[in-house]
């Protein structure tokens, strides 16, 4: 053979052998995409998008994914409680964009995206009942492309109504308040809270806006032996401020467990970490990244729950809190 020709077959050789090793580096090193649907906020200036962002982004450094360098994140948010259409509007754009992995919070925003993509592997956060809302086959093996973590199941109604009677040796009536056009699991928290305690009175308290809270809160304030149960969704974690302070002007306790009641006069609150539930999705993402396929990853619930107690508000409502009660309290706000 020709010296030539057999310095062009090792050159052909060569670039066989290189080329794919050097594919494979470029594959490495490739910048890989995320969705983040912000459902329950409809901008990122706002307390709960700041909320759900920082934490989010630390676990994801912390994961070794860093924006602008080896991931990019498109953020998108939800709309108003009276029209879902910017929720829906931003998952079709983040589904455009193909991403490799869409991070979504909340029922509203999780619906949206599932309802455009069979394919892009979804995992969701605060969210009740995704298998009966058909977004998994199962809680153990989802079996499609969603997976996630929940708050909590419908039982946690009885926890709220047992707290509330411990606080109330006498109660006689649970108010339950909720917006039905946002609060679709609703039904499912009622039903519990009735199973777990026959001598409490479970009593609907629907609303729609503040307009209508007011004498609903004002009605139901005029019943004896009688408490607040806030169901946390989308209406009353948006108009947080103005339920609590309506329980304050009436003087009708409440347990309420949206996000930042604990910290601005609710009397009692009973409900998950919200660092840990933000944080805890990272690592389904981190390995749905590297591989994983979501319909091996088993839908998690919170592993851990916080009892706040405000004695302050419970002083303004002349409730005395009983020491066993407080003595469980994982905070204690004086």
């Amino acid at each position: 053979m020709l010296p030539g020709r057999r310095e062009f077959l090792a050159g052909v050789a060569s670039a066989v052998v290189l080329r794919p090793l050097s594919a494979v580096a470029e594959q490495t090193q490739q910048t890989r995409r995320l969705g983040v649907l912000v459902g329950l906020a409809p901008s990122e200036d706002t307390p709960i998008a700041l909320a759900f962002i920082k934490p989010f982004r630390e676990s994801m450094r912390s994961a070794g994914w860093i924006e602008g360098s080896n991931i990019q994140i498109d953020y998108r948010f939800g709309g108003s409680l009276a029209d879902l259409s910017k929720t829906k509007t931003s998952a079709a754009e983040l589904v455009a964009l193909k991403p490799d992995v869409i991070y979504s919070q909340g029922l509203p925003a999780t619906l949206a995206a599932r309802r455009l993509t069979s394919t892009i592997p979804i995992v969701f956060t605060q969210l009740i009942d995704p298998v009966g809302f058909g977004l998994a086959e199962g809680l153990g093996h989802p079996g499609g492309n969603v997976t996630g973590f929940v708050v909590w199941d419908f039982a946690i109604a009885g926890k709220w109504v047992q707290l509330l009677h411990e606080l109330m040796p006498d109660l006689a009536k649970v108010g339950v308040l909720f917006n039905p056009d946002t609060a679709p699991y609703a039904p499912g928290l009622i039903s519990a809270a009735k199973e777990t305690d026959r001598g409490v009175e479970i009593v609907e308290c629907r609303t729609h806006n503040d307009t209508e809270t007011e004498p609903v809160l004002s009605a139901f304030a005029r019943e004896p032996r009688r408490a607040l149960l806030v169901i946390p969704e989308p209406f009353t974690n948006g108009h947080r401020d103005h339920i609590i302070a309506s329980c304050a002007r009436l003087g009708l306790p409440a347990i309420n467990s949206v996000l930042g009641a604990r910290d601005n006069g609710a009397l009692i609150s009973y409900t998950f970490v919200w660092d840990e539930l933000i944080r805890a999705p990272v690592g389904y993402i981190d390995r749905i990244l590297k591989g994983v396929s979501p319909r091996d990853l088993p839908i998690q619930a919170p592993r851990r729950y916080e009892l706040v107690i405000n004695l302050k508000t419970a002083k303004a409502l002349n409730l005395e809190v009983p020491p066993g009660l407080l003595a469980r309290a994982d905070e204690v706000i004086e």
